[in-house]
C-alpha cells in the first residue's frame, strides 16, 4: 500500500504543539476527541496513520499528564452500545482504563455526568469504588445553556465537586460523544480560577482538518463517518473575521463558540480571552504531516464509499437509523462516486452469480482481487483469508494448509461439547487452525507471516458478516464493506438545501434541515 501519512512526523509535531499550549498556564484541560486507542478511521482515510498514535503521544506526555475520564450517566442507564466494539459505555470505560494503565497513564478519576440518582449509574460507581478507583459525579448545570450567569456562579459550575488534579496536563477523555467532556473542562476552569490559578482549554479532535479544503476527501469523509449524528463541516467564520484565513470546523463547534466564548469570559473576568475562533481552541496538526495528496484522496474516497455501505447495512439490521443512510448515499454521490468505483464490489457480486453463495474478494498490493466462497466447512471470510495469503506465499492451490482432522475436532468441539447447532467455522477459528497447523507444516508457516500483509487492503462481502469475522478483519487492518442482497431503502421526506458558502450543496433530510436552521431551504 502506498502511504501518505507520516505518523512519526505527527507524532513529533503535535506532542510539541500540545506542550507549548501547556507552558502557556499553570494547568492545561485538553479534551480529547475521538478514539484514544485503535482509531481506524483515521488509519483509513490516512495512509500510514498508527492507529495508536493518540495513546502513544500521550505516553511520550506521561509525566506531565493525568487523565480524568468522563460517561454520561444516562448513556449508562440505557445499556448505550458502541458500535465498532460490541460493548457498553461502562465496559469502555474498564477496557479504556486497562489501556491507560498498559501504556503507563495516570488516570486521576472517573466522572459520571449529569448524574441524577440512577441505579445502573449508582451501580456502577459503587463497582469502581470498592476497586479502589476514585469516582466523581456532576449533576445538570444550572441555567445551561444560556442563563450565562447562573451557569458561571456557586449555583451552576460551581455546584460541581472540584477533581483535585497535580500535574500540568489534564487530558478530558470518554467512551463516545455527548459525554460531557466540555461541561467537566469548563467546571474545572471555573474552580481553578477561583483558586487564584491560570487554567487554560484546548480541544484534540483529529477530523475535520482545519487547514485542508472544505471539500477535501478527508473532511468528506469524517461527515460521512458521522451521518449519525448529522455533524456538517463549514467555514470557520470567526476565525475568517478575525484573521483573514480560511479554515474548517464542524458546525457544533462553531454555533458554540459564541456561548463558549461568554462563559470564558465571565470566568476569566478582566483577563483576556486566549481564542479568537474554534480553530483557536484545536491543537491539531494532522494537516501537516499529509506526504501524498492523491493517496490520502484515494483512500478517503474509498472511506467514503465504505461508510455508505456501513449506513446501508445498519439500517437493514435495524440499529441505524434511515436518515443516516439516506446521509451516507448522498454524501457519496456528492462526491460523484458511486459503488462502481470500488473495484472488489463487483467482483464479489460476479462472483456469487457464479456460486450461488455468500462471497468476499480482498484486493491484494499487486492489483489482483482473491476471492472465496462460503462452504460447509468455513465462511467465505475464512476462505478468502486462506486464498489471499497463499497467493502472497506463493503456494499453489494443491497444496492444503490445514489438516482435516483440525478442522473436524473444531467442529466437534463446537457441535459436541458447546452444543452450537452445525455451521461454517469463521475466520478467528480458521486462523487458530492454522496456527496449530504452522507448528509442523512449513507452508502453513509461510502463510501465517503473509497475515500482517493483508492490512490496510480493501474487501468486500456480498452478506453482512458474522461478528467473528468482522472482529477478524478489523484486527487484521483490512478496510471490509458488506452489503445484502435486498435493495436499498426507500427514501422519504427528503428535500435540498442551498449551496453552502463554499459552493458544494448539501442533501439531507428534514430533520436535518430543522436542526441546522444556519442553512436556508431552496
Amino acid at each position: 500500500m502506498k502511504l501518505g501519512f507520516d505518523s512519526e512526523k505527527y507524532l513529533e509535531e503535535q506532542s510539541q504543539f500540545i506542550l507549548q499550549r501547556v507552558n502557556a498556564y499553570d494547568k492545561l484541560y485538553l479534551e480529547f476527541g475521538g478514539k484514544l486507542i485503535g482509531d481506524f478511521h483515521a488509519m483509513r482515510v490516512l495512509p500510514g496513520f498508527d492507529p495508536d498514535g493518540k495513546i502513544k503521544l500521550l505516553h511520550r506526555l506521561r509525566d506531565k499528564a493525568e487523565i480524568i475520564i468522563c460517561v454520561y450517566a444516562g448513556d449508562i442507564e440505557q445499556n448505550k452500545i458502541r458500535g465498532d466494539l460490541g460493548i457498553t459505555y461502562d465496559q469502555d470505560v474498564l477496557r479504556l482504563m486497562d489501556d491507560l494503565h498498559y501504556w503507563d497513564l495516570k488516570i486521576n478519576s472517573v466522572l459520571i455526568t449529569r448524574y441524577t440518582g440512577q441505579p445502573a449509574a449508582t451501580q456502577f460507581k459503587n463497582s469502581l469504588e470498592r476497586r479502589g478507583i476514585k469516582v466523581y459525579t456532576h449533576g445538570y448545570t444550572e441555567g445551561y445553556p444560556m442563563d450565562v450567569e447562573t451557569i458561571v456562579s456557586d449555583a451552576g459550575y460551581g455546584a460541581n465537586e472540584f477533581i483535585e488534579t497535580t500535574r500540568p496536563l489534564v487530558v478530558v477523555t470518554a467512551p463516545g460523544a455527548n459525554s460531557g467532556k466540555l461541561a467537566t473542562c469548563l467546571s474545572q476552569l471555573y474552580h481553578e480560577t477561583k483558586r487564584g490559578r491560570r487554567a487554560g482549554y484546548s480541544k484534540f479532535e483529529t477530523f475535520p482538518v482545519w487547514n485542508l479544503p472544505l471539500t477535501h476527501p478527508v473532511n468528506v469523509a469524517y461527515e460521512a463517518a458521522t451521518a449519525d449524528l448529522e455533524d456538517v463541516n463549514m467555514i470557520d467564520t470567526f476565525h475568517l473575521a478575525h484573521y483573514g484565513e480560511t479554515t474548517v470546523n464542524y458546525n457544533r463547534d462553531i454555533e458554540a463558540f459564541p456561548l463558549l466564548r461568554r462563559i470564558l469570559t465571565k470566568i476569566y473576568g478582566d483577563a483576556p480571552i486566549p481564542y479568537n475562533s474554534p480553530t483557536d481552541m484545536g491543537v491539531n496538526r494532522v494537516g501537516f504531516a499529509i506526504t501524498d495528496d492523491e493517496v490520502v484522496r484515494e483512500a478517503s474516497n474509498q472511506e467514503i464509499i465504505r461508510r455508505y455501505y456501513a449506513g446501508q447495512c445498519d439500517y437493514k439490521r435495524g440499529i441505524g437509523t434511515l436518515e443516516a443512510a439516506q446521509r451516507g448515499k448522498y454524501i457519496m454521490e456528492e462526491c460523484g462516486l458511486s459503488a462502481k468505483d470500488r473495484p472488489v464490489v463487483a467482483v464479489a457480486l460476479e462472483k456469487e452469480k457464479g456460486v450461488n453463495a455468500p462471497v468476499v474478494a480482498l484486493q491484494l498490493p499487486t492489483g489482483k482481487i482473491i476471492t472465496g466462497r462460503q462452504t460447509d466447512t468455513m465462511t467465505a471470510s475464512a476462505a478468502c483469508l486462506l486464498n489471499c495469503i497463499k497467493e502472497l506465499a506463493e503456494i499453489g492451490d494443491s497444496i492444503h494448509l490445514l489438516p482435516p482432522v483440525i478442522l473436524n475436532a473444531i467442529g466437534q468441539l463446537g457441535q459436541d461439547i458447546l452444543k452450537h447447532q452445525r455451521r461454517s467455522l469463521d475466520s478467528k477459528e480458521v486462523l487458530i487452525a492454522l496456527s496449530i497447523s504452522a507448528v509442523t507444516n512449513p507452508a502453513a508457516e509461510a502463510a501465517k507471516n503473509q497475515l500482517q500483509n493483508l492490512r490496510n487492503l480493501q474487501a468486500h462481502s456480498t452478506v453482512i458478516l458474522q461478528k467473528a469475522d468482522e472482529e477478524t478483519f478489523r484486527n487484521l487492518g483490512v478496510m471490509v464493506t458488506w452489503n445484502q442482497n435486498s435493495p436499498e431503502p426507500i427514501f422519504i421526506t427528503q428535500t435540498k438545501l442551498s449551496p453552502r458558502p463554499n459552493g458544494r450543496g448539501l442533501f439531507c433530510t428534514l430533520s436535518t434541515l430543522q436542526k441546522h436552521k444556519h442553512l436556508s431551504a431552496s
